[in-house]
């Protein structure tokens, strides 16, 4: 079997699932291997590069595409599993949503300006033929969703035929991400000088604009000053938000811990974690959360909200609500609330473990094999 991933990143999201996905199939012995552009971390399983000359983000997608498509002809597998928008492959785990449900929502955030720089970057008209080239190919038997509202967008925008969709929630390590993490309470409040007995929220992912920091912002010059936010994780313009802050007075109750390695003992020290995410179909970080007590206040946008309602362990509301932003974090402040939520967040991510999401994924492949 050939997993696709044109590159690595330590927190995506998609690439975590490419090597729990690649551990399960080693495990059960199944031959797999790698077709990547560059993969940062070592692999124990063959890999086979595809790293085509680019410039540009439009050429780079378009070359691997190319590139993967040529390689794998001259391959013999079974099954080609691919994370990428490619028309090669026998299944599609579309981890990224659909792009044409990410630009609707996207114009939502933008001005007149922004919504004409949106409409003529070429490389948006790229990725939406790539999408239909896709969905529109007689290779592909099977779409993992890791949300119904990823399945629900599909069925949407290209009537893709429903009994080739399969909805596999992401898994997660619940014994790595525990409530028994909170004995890191001290040291990371100690270290960015946060009180013991702030209301500290936790924020960790990659891309500010796009998972909501700006309106996290404003909506915590509405809260408390006992209030708090922790925001873990990397952006390119990471010193525009920290200026951000600071004009909005907010230097000594919002602390940037930038990227890192391990951000366990992160999830250990908050009460409750917030992802106001302007498109997202099932975030990792929030069944992180779930797994170590946390509960979450997250975006209608975010497919994770699907089972923070379901199971009363969290808040949702529109990403672009400020007024529902400070409401449902006021909420979240009362500790009875926080308690109960809490309590029923590790009990879903409990329920959504790797190794169910392996027993949903391996009969799925052996389906495909044994038609």
């Amino acid at each position: 079997m050939a997993l696709v991933r044109q590159r690595y990143q330590s927190d995506g999201g998609a690439e975590q699932f490419v090597s729990r996905v690649m551990s399960l199939l080693h495990n059960a012995g199944v031959n797999v291997s790698l077709v990547t552009r560059s993969w940062g971390q070592e692999s124990s399983q063959p890999v086979l590069r595809c790293n085509p000359f680019y410039l540009g983000s439009l050429w780079r997608d378009a070359g691997f595409a190319f590139s993967v498509c040529r390689v794998l002809k001259k391959q013999k597998f079974d099954l080609v599993q691919s994370h990428e928008r490619i028309p090669c492959c026998d299944i599609y785990r579309a981890g990224d949503g659909v792009h044409r449900e990410w630009l609707k929502q996207r114009r939502r955030a933008l001005g007149r300006w922004g919504k004409l720089r949106l409409a003529l970057n070429p490389y948006h008209y790229y990725v939406r033929f790539a999408e239909k080239r896709l969905f529109n190919s007689a290779r592909l038997r099977a779409v993992i969703c890791n949300s119904y509202r990823v399945k629900q967008e599909i069925n949407h925008y290209f009537a893709f035929p429903e009994n080739k969709l399969h909805v596999i929630y992401n898994g997660v390590d619940s014994t790595q991400f525990h409530p028994d993490l909170q004995r890191f309470r001290s040291s990371i409040r100690a270290h960015y000088a946060i009180p013991p007995d702030a209301m500290l929220f936790l924020f960790v992912g990659s891309g500010f604009e796009r998972k909501g920091i700006p309106i996290l912002l404003e909506v915590m010059t509405q809260l408390p000053d006992s209030t708090h936010l922790l925001v873990v994780g990397r952006d390119k313009n990471l010193p525009r938000f920290i200026i951000l802050a600071e004009t909005l007075m907010l230097k000594d109750r919002v602390h940037f811990a930038g990227a890192q390695q391990d951000v366990r003992p992160y999830y250990g020290a908050a009460d409750a974690f917030v992802l106001p995410t302007l498109y997202d179909p099932f975030p990792n970080v929030v069944l992180e959360a779930l797994a170590t007590g946390l509960p979450v206040i997250t975006s209608t946008q975010c497919g994770a909200a699907e089972i923070i309602e379901k199971n009363n362990c969290g808040l949702v509301c529109d990403a672009l609500d400020k007024g529902g932003w400070v409401e449902a974090m006021e909420t979240m402040s009362g500790s009875e609330y926080r308690r109960a939520a809490g309590g029923a967040a590790r009990k879903v991510a409990e329920m959504l473990s790797e190794e169910n999401m392996g027993k949903q994924l391996l009969p799925l492949y052996e389906s495909l094999l044994s038609r």
